[in-house]
C-alpha cells in the first residue's frame, strides 16, 4: 500500500495524471516565484527573463507581466495573461482581445495611493500650497495674498467611478464635499456619491462641479471626453485634477481654459504627451501642479499587487474564476 501510495505522488508530481500547469513569470513577479510555489506546488513557474521569453511561452499556460502581438503568436496554449498595471491600452491589439485568453490587470489595487495623490493635487492648489512651498527655499515667511478654499460643501465630479475613483469619492466625500460620479457601469450603491450618470450625460453635471477628477481607463470612447466645450462648461473658479490617463483630456483645451482664468487650477499627475517636453505651455502656469506620473507609487502597493498575484495563480491551479478580469472589449 505505501509503495503504491509513493507511486501515485510521483506520478501527481510529474504531471501525469493531467498536465502540469505551466506558468511564465516575468518581472517583478520573478522575486514571488517562492510564494507562488507554496500557494500552488503543482504548478511549473519559470522565469521569463530577457530573450528567453518567446522560448518558454511556447508550452505556456499563463504568463504574468507584459505581452506583445509576437509573444501571444508564440504562446498558442495561453489561457490566462496578467498585467501587473491598471492601464491595459497598450496591450489591446487584436491577437489578444480576439482570443479566448483571459485578461487580469492591477486595477483596484492600486486606488489608495492614487486616491490620496488625486487629493494631495487638490489641496496643493486650495490650501495655497503651490504658493507657499517656493518660499521655503527662499527662507521667506511671507503671509501677503495667501488664500485658501474650503472643501466643505463644494461639489466634485469624479468621471471613472472604478477602483480609483470609488476611493477619490469616500476621501472627498470625508472633506463634506458633495459627490456626483460619471461611468458607462451601474455603480453599486457607494455612501459618499450622491449620484452617477453615464458619459453621455457629462455636459449636463459639469456645470455642478466645484472640481473635476479624471480617474477613468483611456479607451477609444474616453479620449479626450474633457474637450473644449467641456472646460467651457466647467464653473468659473473650479478646479481640474487628472490622475488616470492624458489622453482622457484635451491638452489645448486645458491650456485655454487656464490661459482665460476660467479654472483655479489644476492637478496633472498624467499629460499628453507624456513625458510633458520643456518649453511645453502647462509649465508656466503657477496655478498648475504637475507631477511625473508618480500617483501609483506607494510603500503598500507591492504587496497588494503579490497578494493579488499569490491569490489569482493558486486560483489558475485550481481551476477557479480569477480576480479583476479585465473586459478585453471596453478595455477595463
Amino acid at each position: 500500500m505505501r509503495t503504491r501510495l509513493c507511486l501515485l505522488m510521483l506520478l501527481g508530481a510529474a504531471g501525469l495524471f493531467g498536465q502540469q500547469k505551466k506558468v511564465l513569470v516575468t518581472g517583478r513577479g520573478i522575486s514571488w516565484i517562492p510564494d507562488m510555489k507554496v500557494v500552488a506546488p503543482n504548478v511549473n513557474f519559470v522565469e521569463g527573463r530577457a530573450g528567453s521569453v518567446a522560448k518558454e511561452v511556447t508550452d505556456a499556460d499563463a504568463i504574468l507581466g507584459e505581452v506583445s502581438p509576437e509573444i501571444l503568436k508564440a504562446g498558442r496554449k495561453l489561457q490566462w495573461v496578467h498585467i501587473y498595471s491598471a492601464g491595459v491600452e497598450r496591450y489591446r491589439f487584436p491577437e489578444l482581445v480576439n482570443s479566448s485568453i483571459t485578461l487580469t490587470n492591477g486595477k483596484i489595487i492600486q486606488g489608495p495611493e492614487i486616491a490620496d495623490h488625486a487629493m494631495a493635487l487638490l489641496l496643493s492648489l486650495t490650501r495655497d500650497l503651490h504658493r507657499a512651498i517656493p518660499g521655503r527655499a527662499k527662507e521667506e515667511w511671507d503671509r501677503d495674498g495667501y488664500r485658501a478654499i474650503e472643501l466643505r460643501g463644494k461639489t466634485a465630479l469624479i468621471i471613472g467611478v472604478g477602483g480609483i475613483g470609488s476611493q477619490i469619492a469616500a476621501r472627498a466625500h470625508a472633506f463634506g464635499m458633495t459627490i456626483i460620479g460619471v461611468d458607462p457601469k451601474d455603480i453599486p450603491y457607494h455612501p459618499a456619491i450622491s449620484q452617477v450618470v453615464p458619459p453621455d450625460r457629462l455636459n449636463t453635471v459639469i456645470p455642478k462641479a466645484d472640481v473635476v477628477f479624471v480617474s477613468a481607463p483611456h479607451t477609444p470612447q474616453s479620449e479626450k471626453m474633457m474637450g473644449e466645450k467641456q472646460f467651457d462648461l466647467m464653473k468659473k473658479n473650479s478646479y481640474f485634477v487628472a490622475v488616470s490617463r492624458g489622453k482622457l483630456y484635451d491638452t489645448g483645451a486645458l491650456v485655454k481654459a487656464l490661459d482665460s482664468k476660467k479654472l483655479a487650477g489644476a492637478g496633472l499627475d498624467v499629460t499628453d504627451p507624456e513625458p510633458l517636453p520643456k518649453g511645453h505651455a502647462l509649465w508656466k502656469f503657477e496655478n498648475v501642479v504637475i507631477t511625473p506620473h508618480v500617483a501609483t507609487v506607494s510603500d503598500m502597493l507591492a504587496e497588494r499587487s503579490r497578494e493579488l498575484v499569490l491569490d489569482n495563480v493558486a486560483r489558475f491551479a485550481k481551476g477557479e474564476p480569477l480576480r479583476q478580469v479585465v473586459d478585453k472589449a471596453r478595455g477595463y
